[in-house]
């Protein structure tokens, strides 16, 4: 039996997949604010050592720069070290004057065949400064968010000021939008307490 479909449906489907289309969007966006914010606060050296604090630090290699991910492998033997395996010896160097001229303040241990890297405690006030440091990049976040639910707004009031949209699909699309932006904000706070606890564990 065929079903038939009157003209004003295909108008509504068409409506929701424009909104749907821009609610997928605007949480894209949203994912990819909190990736770089986790992979910022990534590099943020705590009490305890983590691969994390240098695997994306920038090396010159052969004249150009790399990750030192992609030239070593990178472990934890001790809670406060990092030792640091290159895939080429020829690369030792480039790596312990990456390290000389990063702004880690550590000195790296080079025997020829690994760099160990001690990590010494935290002390109160660089404590306080990356804690800080932290709130700063977290407040980033959440504008970035919020700039994400403007822009996604602004699209919806300009498909239903050109009648691409009803007003009730405006406002279910905004409301959609405000979801998405309280459940991001949310989860800004989780990744900075989690960070902050990390700071402050002795």
């Amino acid at each position: 039996m065929l079903i038939k479909v009157s003209l004003n449906q295909e108008c509504n489907y068409k409506e929701v997949e424009v909104i749907k289309e821009l609610i997928y969007d605007a949480e894209k966006r949203m994912k990819s604010a909190i990736q770089s914010l986790e992979d910022d606060l990534a590099g943020v050296r705590t009490g305890r050592a983590s691969p994390a604090l240098i695997e994306k630090m920038s090396v010159e290699y052969y004249g150009s720069p790399v990750p030192l991910m992609q030239l070593a492998t990178i472990s934890v033997p001790e809670p406060r070290q990092l030792m640091i395996k290159p895939f080429d010896l020829g690369s030792v160097r480039d790596i312990e004057k990456a390290i000389l001229a990063s702004d880690l303040g550590l000195t790296p241990m080079n025997d020829g065949k690994v760099i160990r890297l001690n990590l010494p405690p935290l002390t109160e006030e660089r404590r306080r400064d990356l804690i800080r440091f932290v709130h700063n990049r977290l407040e980033e976040a959440r504008v970035s968010i919020r700039n994400i639910r403007r822009d996604t707004n602004k699209d919806l009031q300009d498909f239903e000021q050109e009648k691409m949209i009803g007003e009730d699909d405006l406002r279910n699309g905004e409301e959609e939008t405000q979801k998405l932006t309280d459940k991001y904000v949310e989860l800004i706070g989780e990744v900075g307490k989690n960070k902050e606890e990390e700071i402050m564990e002795i």
